[in-house]
This record gives C-alpha cells, structure tokens and sequence, in this order.
C-alpha cells in the first residue's frame, strides 16, 4: 500500500554531485527497510545504499565513500546524495522500501542519472 516516487535525476558531469529523493505515501518508521537500487543496460541490478529503520546505513562497494543516504522521518522522505561521479553511475535509479513484516516490497518508478561531459 506505499507508493514510493523518486525525483531529483538528470544529468552531471564526471565529479559531479547529485541528490535523488524519494517520497513515501505513509510513514518510513513503519517499514524495515528503505534502499537505492540502480540498473543500468546490460549489467546487473545493483544495490547502492540501504538505510533500515534504526537509521543504519549500509553502501554498496562501488559506492562508498561517495554516496550517501539519509532520511527524514517527519517528511516520509530519503535522500541519496551522490558525489564525485562517475561515468560507470549512469542508470536508472530505484528507491525501495520493505515493509516491517518483510511481506512486501515497494518500487519507485526510477530516475535516470546520467554522468557524462
């Protein structure tokens, strides 16, 4: 029952930064996990960042260091602030959330990030 939009792609030049946003329809406390997901054609779906509902955060390997992702929980809002990009960032990329019960699974419907000159 959450739906789950994501704003704030486009386009940045390599060693840029960008910040994506997702909004939940209810509230984020309620649910176990909320992520970035991204795909990009011709590889694999790939895990950016997590963050669970005690606040803690985990990063894929290819990005840490230079992603990060926050939440606000008044707002039912998460953030990936992306830095130092990339040409090899570019995808579509997915906000994802579980609910607390681990019953079900929500899906943005992407944003495309494109790092190029």
């Amino acid at each position: 029952q959450v739906q789950l939009v994501e704003s704030g792609g486009g386009l940045v030049q390599p060693g840029g930064s960008l910040r994506l946003s997702c909004s939940a329809s209810g509230s984020i406390f309620n649910l176990y996990r909320m992520g970035w997901y991204r795909q990009a054609p011709g590889k694999e779906r790939e895990l950016v960042a997590s963050i669970f509902r005690s606040g803690i955060t985990s990063y894929g390997d290819s990005v840490k260091g230079r992603f990060t992702t926050s939440r606000d929980i008044a707002k039912n809002t998460v953030a990936l602030q992306m830095n130092s990009l990339k040409p090899e960032d570019t995808a579509v990329y997915y906000c994802t959330a579980r609910s607390i019960d681990g019953t079900r699974d929500y899906w943005g419907q992407g944003t495309q990030v494109t790092v190029s000159l």
